[in-house]
């Protein structure tokens, strides 16, 4: 009797753990269906009438930059246009990850979680897609990084919109390279989205963190005064500075980008302060995403680093990583009152709801200081962009809040030059961020890259 009884049970539980199983598989099928079929290795869906046979994406005002004629995909008639768009749009290999033609590949092909690819093109639901991107803006962020690795992005910090997503290196989609063994040097990095998908030293860009973690946990910062004699031993070794700008207040230091001023205030912090106030405002965070393309993870650990590590890397330098993207949104965040603008790139996907404007695809909002800290920091980012006014930098003609960044990288390589920073305008609210790697001074090589794209957007 007892044996009856035992193996009931475990016919029971066999049972009940079958089904509780298939329950599991089934909502999961249901939940993440769309994001499974679009995946670049799913050829497929691309072999059996997928890209062939997928949607159009057009640019913000309506310019086409891919569609299919004849079971072809064809991209923008426009070689530059090709280029500068290439890791936004994505190409026919799918090697993109982050590319609309890799993540929204379910949108473009109108494809059923019932009836897959099945049902009859005239009965599948619109299947375009409509970007955020303004084409002209980043034909011109393109030309201006005169063939660097680097980045570009400007975007609205209002709405959220990313007018600008350039990368570099790129190529023609239209007529693809085949890429060896003799010229992969040259196409290194070239299926990466540096917008998104990258993260570099930032150099001084940082200091807008350190200027944060200062207004905040130094009462008599703006009392204090800093010398700079080119160079300072902190912890055994040296943190040097390009110049002696003698005895600054705060604010000068910041303009003047010191590195000795900036080290002491990294200590004055402290690295569990520090790391506070740099994960409150997005390091270390893997969930910030584009519309649904993840950001990649910026870098900052101040509370292991010993004093010279910790001086170091409250000047962007150490073991410090930023992302292009998430240092626009830092800047959109000094400009908003201290709520970052979650950016987004897919302006329709062709779905009811997005048309209708009750959904957007958008991530919520992040709250990354307080607004008097963000006034603070402000006020730091104009001293710096009037000193760079005074030295012929235009954005159009509009006024703006920035911070340059000339970060070394070692190993007898060119410094890597940031720009990055917000308008000052209500008709153009843009939020911004430029790398070039190996570009030398933030001020000569990021500066233009940004000048031109909202050259582009406001003319």
């Amino acid at each position: 009797m007892k044996r009856i009884m035992t193996r009931s049970l475990i016919v029971w539980f066999v049972t009940f753990a079958l089904l509780a199983g298939m329950i599991f598989l089934g909502a999961r099928v249901i939940i993440y269906n769309n994001e499974w079929v679009q995946q670049p290795f799913n050829g497929h869906m691309a072999a059996s009438g997928g890209l062939a046979k997928a949607g159009r994406i057009y640019d913000r005002d309506g310019m086409l930059l891919a569609y299919s004629e004849n079971d072809t995909r064809y991209y923008s008639d426009d070689a530059l246009t090709r280029e500068a768009l290439l890791h936004a749009v994505g190409d026919n290999s799918l090697n993109i990850s982050t590319a609309i033609q890799s993540r929204y590949r379910t949108d473009l092909t109108g494809y059923s979680f019932v009836l897959g690819l099945g049902l009859p093109e005239s009965l599948r639901p619109n299947s375009d897609v409509t970007l955020t991107v303004d084409s002209a803006s980043c034909r011109a962020a393109y030309a201006a990084l005169n063939g660097h690795k680097g980045a570009c992005v400007v975007y609205n910090y209002k709405t959220g919109e990313v007018l600008c997503d350039v990368s570099a290196p790129s190529y023609d989609p239209a007529d693809p390279p085949e890429i060896t063994e003799d010229n992969e040097d040259e196409y290194d990095g070239v299926y990466l989205d540096n917008v998104v998908s990258s993260a570099f030293t930032p150099g001084s860009v940082f200091k807008i963190i350190t200027a944060t973690a200062a207004v905040e946990n130094i009462p008599d910062i703006y009392s204090q005064t800093f010398t700079c004699e080119g160079s300072v031993d902190i912890g055994g070794n040296p943190i040097t500075c390009e110049y002696a700008h003698g005895t600054q207040t705060f604010n000068e230091a910041f303009a003047n980008s010191c590195n000795c001023a900036f080290a002491n205030i990294a200590l004055q912090v402290g690295g569990a302060k520090m790391q506070e106030t740099a994960d409150r405002l997005g390091f270390n965070n893997p969930d910030f995403r584009m519309s649904d393309i993840p950001i990649a993870t910026s870098h900052y650990d101040g509370v292991n680093a010993n004093e010279n590590t910790l001086a170091w890397s409250g000047i962007g330098q150490a073991e410090d990583l930023a992302n292009p993207l998430f240092m626009a949104m830092v800047c959109s965040s000094v400009a908003n009152s201290g709520k970052a603008t979650s950016p987004y790139i897919v302006k329709d996907d062709g779905k009811l709801l997005n048309k209708l404007g009750i959904a957007v695809n958008k991530a919520p909002d992040t709250d990354m200081m307080s607004s008097d800290s963000a006034a603070r920091v402000r006020e730091l980012m104009k001293g710096s962009a009037d000193s760079y006014s005074f030295r012929g930098v235009s954005l159009a003609g509009l006024n703006f809040c920035a911070k340059t960044g000339t970060a070394e990288v070692g190993e007898g390589k060119e410094p890597t030059a940031w720009f990055v920073g917000f308008t000052e305008d209500d008709a153009h609210p843009y939020a911004f961020a430029a790398v070039v790697v190996e570009g030398g001074y933030g001020i000569d090589a990021a500066t233009p890259v940004v000048s031109a794209a909202i050259s582009a957007l406001v003319n």
